[in-house]
This record gives C-alpha cells, sequence and structure tokens, in this order.
C-alpha cells in the first residue's frame, strides 16, 4: 500500500509539473522592424518560426529607424525591442554613440554546409554590435536596344558617352556616387576610401563626375529610375537593387558589376536585462535556413554565402528569387562603408552639392 501511494503522489506530482510547463506564461522576446513587406518577411521566416523553436513568446513591433527611439529607450531602461533591426548606418551610429549592447562573433553558428560564420558572412557583415542580415544594392538600369553594338556590361560604360550616348541619372548625394566614379576611374577598391580621405581623391571623383554632368538628371525616389528609362528621358539610371524585382514586368537592362551594397543588421540595445535571449534569437535568426527564407519573400540578399543556395520561390508569387538578389551577382561587389561615412559624410555632401550647383 505505501509503495502505491508513493507512486500515485510521483505521478500526481509529475502531471502537476507537466501542466504548469504546459500553461505557464512563454518568456517574452520583443523584436522591433520595419513595416512593409521586409517585416512582413521576418515574421514569416524568422519571428514565427523562432517561437515554435525557442518556445517563447515572439513580440514583433515597427519603427521608423530614428535613433532618437533607442536613446530614450537606453536612458529610461524602457525598451520597446530586446532585438532592432537597423539600417546598417544607424547601427553604427548608435554603437558609437554607446546605444548597444556588444556581440561575440564567434558564438555565431556554422552555415547549414559547414563553413565557420567567420568565413561563411559576406565582408563587412560584422560589427562589434550587430550582425547582418541582408544586403541591398545599388545597381545601374539601362535601356535595352538603345546603342550600336552589344548591351553594356561594366560600371566604366555608365561613363563611356561616345560608345554610350545619351542621359544618365544618378541619385543626389556623396555617398555612392563617389565611390562609384573611383571605380570606374581604375581606383582598386581597397583603396577607395584612402583615396577619398585626401583633397585629390575627391577631386578626382568629381573630375570623372564631371565627363557625364552635361547629361546628368537626377532622381528621388524608389522606383523612378525604371519609370525614366521606360519612358526614354535616360538611357542609364543607377537604382536600388529592389527595384530590380519591383519592374520585372518590364525589366530594363541591369548592370550588376561595381553594385554598391550596405546591409540591415540586428542589435541589442544598452542595458537590455533580456539580452541573452536576443541575443541567441540573432544566433538563430542570421542562421542559412532562416536567412534564405526571408529572401523568399522580398529581393534582399542573405549576409551569409551558405544561405545563397536555399532560396526558393516567393510563396505567394511564385517566382524563383535567386535571379533578383544582390549576392547572385556578387563577383566585383563593392561594400560600403557606413563607418567611414559617419565621419566624412558632412564634409563631402557639402562638396558635392557644390559640384552639382556648378555650372560647367
Amino acid at each position: 500500500m505505501r509503495r502505491i501511494v508513493i507512486a500515485i503522489l510521483i505521478c500526481a506530482a509529475a502531471a502537476l509539473v507537466g501542466f504548469y510547463l504546459y500553461t505557464r506564461p512563454l518568456p517574452v522576446l520583443k523584436i522591433v522592424t520595419w513595416p512593409g513587406q521586409y517585416g512582413r518577411a521576418q515574421r514569416a521566416a524568422m519571428i514565427e518560426p523562432y517561437r515554435d523553436v525557442a518556445h517563447v513568446d515572439t513580440q514583433p513591433a515597427e519603427w521608423d529607424g530614428d535613433l532618437a527611439e533607442v536613446r530614450r529607450a537606453v536612458a529610461s531602461r524602457n525598451f520597446k525591442g530586446d532585438v532592432i533591426d537597423f539600417e546598417l548606418p544607424k547601427a553604427v551610429q548608435a554603437c558609437r554613440e554607446g546605444l548597444l549592447e556588444k556581440f561575440d562573433a564567434s558564438t555565431l553558428p556554422a552555415g547549414s554546409d559547414g563553413a565557420r560564420a567567420a568565413n561563411d558572412f559576406v565582408p563587412g557583415a560584422m560589427g562589434d554590435c550587430w550582425v547582418a542580415s541582408v544586403a541591398y544594392s545599388q545597381v545601374i538600369f539601362f535601356a535595352h536596344n538603345s546603342f550600336r553594338g552589344p548591351d553594356p556590361a561594366t560600371l566604366g560604360d555608365f561613363f563611356d558617352l561616345a560608345k554610350y550616348p545619351g542621359p544618365r541619372a544618378l541619385r543626389p548625394g556623396a555617398k555612392f556616387n563617389l565611390e562609384m566614379a573611383l571605380l570606374a576611374d581604375g581606383v582598386a577598391p581597397n583603396d577607395i576610401y584612402k583615396t577619398l580621405a585626401t583633397d585629390a581623391g575627391v577631386a578626382r571623383a568629381l573630375k570623372k563626375l564631371d565627363t557625364i554632368k552635361p547629361v546628368l538628371i537626377w532622381w528621388h525616389k524608389p522606383g523612378e529610375p525604371a519609370r525614366l528609362i521606360q519612358a526614354g528621358k535616360a538611357v542609364f539610371s543607377t537604382a536600388l537593387n529592389g527595384d530590380v524585382f519591383d519592374a520585372r514586368g518590364a525589366l530594363p537592362g541591369i548592370i550588376w558589376d561595381r553594385q554598391l551594397y550596405e546591409f540591415d543588421v540586428f542589435g541589442v540595445p544598452k542595458g537590455d536585462p533580456n539580452k541573452q535571449r536576443a541575443f541567441d534569437f540573432i544566433r538563430w535568426a542570421t542562421g542559412s535556413k532562416p536567412l534564405a527564407g526571408v529572401a523568399d519573400w522580398v529581393a534582399l540578399g542573405p549576409a551569409r554565402r551558405s544561405a545563397w543556395p536555399l532560396v526558393a520561390k516567393n510563396p505567394e508569387l511564385g517566382i524563383a528569387m535567386a535571379q533578383f538578389l544582390p549576392t547572385s551577382h556578387f563577383t566585383n561587389a563593392f561594400a560600403v562603408d557606413d563607418g567611414w561615412w559617419l565621419t566624412h559624410g558632412p564634409a563631402l555632401e557639402a562638396r558635392f552639392q557644390a559640384w552639382m550647383n556648378a555650372q560647367n
């Protein structure tokens, strides 16, 4: 009888423990991302699946990228998000201001093919306070069948008015345009920012832009480059790679050579008591399969190489997504140094505006 009673008590205790584990509130992880298709893609490929993997109540929220919100959260210790998706320039600035926790990149897991994270992530994808999830880039559109001979294929062709005459469209600003000019002028990628740090280097970039200045027009909003090409108002235009996917129904020609890329990255606000759970999410979400899952939904390239072969079709449109991703055309891609621009940007933007306003 005693053994029976003990057995009943053990079973009852086990049942109570099981009931508690089943019914207890899950620990909460708040993840701040962006409105629109990108945030939707993250929810589908990362945030909701992680809930099941880690048994965590993942609660998504949205923001507009204003660092003032992060500053207030850190100062008040009232955190809207434990994980925040940043555009890289903002993450670099937040890290410099001490608004983000340091992240040990050596804890990132290997890729699905066994590649070490340090070798698997593309250049520039890991920083002191953040880890990249997706890459986006500036490419060049051109008008098909508008030139004698073969279609243009390189960045140098964008600047070749003799071989490829006609108006060119650029987005106003020093960033991207100065790097692009120096790359087209033969400066080695590793020397771009060393060159731009000198007056002579900036002058060289502007001199290269002078060669197309008489035919330049300017674009300001996504979608504009494709419309300029389609309307015959430009024969070339720089464009964001998201425009490649959006313009797929009437796609202009694309030059991926020397695309200039940046990232969206994950960071954790300084002092967040939930930081260990946040870091665990980042390690999981930047794995090969979740990154590929995001690229199934939107034309943003996974930040690690092992994810590239895993990208499939858009779940709603049935379109194979790999062709639209910047990372599928990465042979001559150039990583924009947002830390360098944070330091040097204001002076160069002023100089670029003066160049824009000057008469030839």
